[in-house]
């Protein structure tokens, strides 16, 4: 099965290394760490992050978001890397249909532009209306003042997601709203995570900036009229995707170790450290894997439309029975792992650094990664928000144990973080997160492969054995509120498409 691709300039299957394409895995050496880490090659990263930004550029959107062109050819690209393994997989397309949306928003106030961001499932809609503060974080129907009716919304980001913001102002009679950001970026957009909500009415919403938002809010405080003017266009429409799901043929089927990264890109560009990275990270893994025998099976799944709520990681995992999720020990998740400015970051599995723990076996994940860096790298890494709102987070929702690497989105350096990982301190990890800048030219190679190494290290140690974790059980995580942004936590992944905090 293959789907429609503009793309068909490219050799494919040239990337691949020199593999049989017909062998029984049982004959092959057991998987051993420290050569399939050998096996890992910057210039085979490099080289297939290139395909992918040539997949979106040779598109008049030169990005690969779900649905489109760019990313039809590349969710083709692994499927044919994978099946020019011969029989060391099976592999398949797992195709869903879900609402995309995209558009732009203007937003000036009293005549000066504010570079407004969309927020996407936002309505369209044009108005021109004073602005109206709402208190606090506008997570509750008493923070939105009776003077709202008819007028236009400044509300502060934070605490709660962007659509419930969108609802509740909409509820209190709001023709539309802008979003003001909470940390320092370029600019604020992301998504309303769906099209309908049950606390009110969505209604056009924008993005601004911390600085101009602090500005208007401070001049609203001070009781100062200011009308704006609000122009939001957004397009609706429904799109088949596609996840690619490939498990090795070999190994104990009911033991299965599962892998994941997203596939697609925002609109903004083409997104090779938003998630190429991890989407080239393990396919590099998979291809060198099938030099090798496991003792349990190993599941790689290319999930795509995270960028609009986690929606092809949701569709997997409510596709498996119960008897399907209890075969899987464990899911590791790599999204961004090369950022310009990097960090090593390592889920926080067991709570100690956040407070929010994963099923039980994601602290021994976590363990896992850390003694890799610390005993086999040489290298420092710090704890990560497991906030469970990347692909991840599906499958803590039904009691799956996960973990993963993360090295940073729009959160910026600390200091302390500089004296560890070099790069310079109070810029952001990736400035050009979710930017048309995000190319090839924005990856960190020494954190690609050493990220890389450490997912060949985790993929070698649970394809022996899964001894280090514990039984399986039903525990399920304990979620707090999440906040719609647009695709990754602050600190942890997700702040520029879906729910952070």
């Amino acid at each position: 099965m293959k789907i429609e691709s503009l793309v068909s300039i490219f050799a494919l299957s040239s990337l691949v290394s020199a593999i049989p394409t017909s062998l029984d895995s049982r004959a092959l050496p057991l998987v051993q760490s420290n050569l399939l880490r050998r096996a890992l090659l910057r210039s085979n990263l490099l080289a297939k992050s290139k395909v992918l930004e040539g997949f979106a550029y040779a598109t008049p959107e030169r990005n690969r978001v779900f649905g489109g062109p760019g990313h039809n050819a590349t969710v083709n690209y692994i499927y044919d890397q994978i099946a020019a393994l011969g029989d060391y997989y099976n592999v398949e397309f797992q195709p869903f249909v879900e609402l995309y949306t995209a558009g732009n928003a203007s937003l000036k106030v009293e005549g000066v532009d504010q570079k407004a961001g969309l927020f996407t499932y936002s309505p369209s809609g044009k108005f021109t209306e004073p602005l109206i503060l709402v208190a606090n974080n506008g997570c509750v129907a008493a923070d939105y003042p009776a003077t709202l009716t008819g007028n236009i919304a400044l509300i502060s980001r934070g605490t709660c997601e962007f659509g419930l913001k969108s609802a509740l102002a909409g509820a209190a009679g709001a023709v539309a709203a802008v979003i003001y950001d909470n940390i320092d970026e370029p600019s604020l957009a992301g998504t309303l995570g769906a099209a309908v909500r049950p606390e009110g009415p969505l209604i056009p919403t924008a993005g601004i900036t911390l600085a101009n938002g602090t500005a208007l809010k401070n001049q609203l405080s001070g009781n100062k009229t200011l009308n704006a003017d609000i122009n939001v266009i957004s397009i609706r429409e429904n799109r088949t995707t596609y996840n690619v799901i490939a498990q090795t043929k070999g190994g104990d089927p009911n033991n299965v170790l599962v892998l994941t990264a997203h596939t697609d890109s925002v609109d903004a560009g083409p997104g090779i450290n938003d998630n190429g990275s991890g989407t080239v990270g393990i396919l590099e893994v998979a291809i060198q894997l099938a030099k090798y025998s496991v003792n349990n099976a190993i599941r790689f799944v290319w999930v795509s439309a995270e960028e609009f709520g986690l929606l092809g990681s949701t569709f997997y995992v409510a596709s498996l029975s119960d008897a399907e999720r209890a075969k899987i020990r464990l899911e590791l998740n790599f999204d961004m792992i090369a950022s310009p400015n990097y960090k090593y970051g390592i889920y926080d599995g067991d709570g100690s650094a956040f407070g929010l723990a994963g099923a039980p076996g994601s602290a021994q994940a976590e363990k896992l990664f850390q003694d890799y860096f610390t005993n086999d790298a040489g290298l420092k890494w710090v704890p990560d928000e497991f906030s469970g709102r990347s692909d991840y987070g599906p499958f803590l929702d039904v009691g799956i144990p996960a973990g993963g690497l993360f090295t940073g989105a729009e959160g910026i350096k600390t200091p302390e973080e500089q004296a560890l990982f070099g790069g310079q301190a109070g810029v952001a990890y990736d400035r050009n997160y979710h930017q048309a800048g995000d190319n090839v030219a924005n990856l960190n190679l020494e954190a690609f492969i050493q990220n890389d190494k450490a997912i060949a290290h985790a993929v070698a140690t649970y394809g022996r054995s899964f001894e280090s974790l514990p039984p399986r059980t039903p525990t399920r995580m304990v979620r707090r509120e999440r906040e719609v942004v647009g695709g990754k936590t602050r600190n942890g992944r997700f702040d520029k498409y879906f729910l952070e905090q």
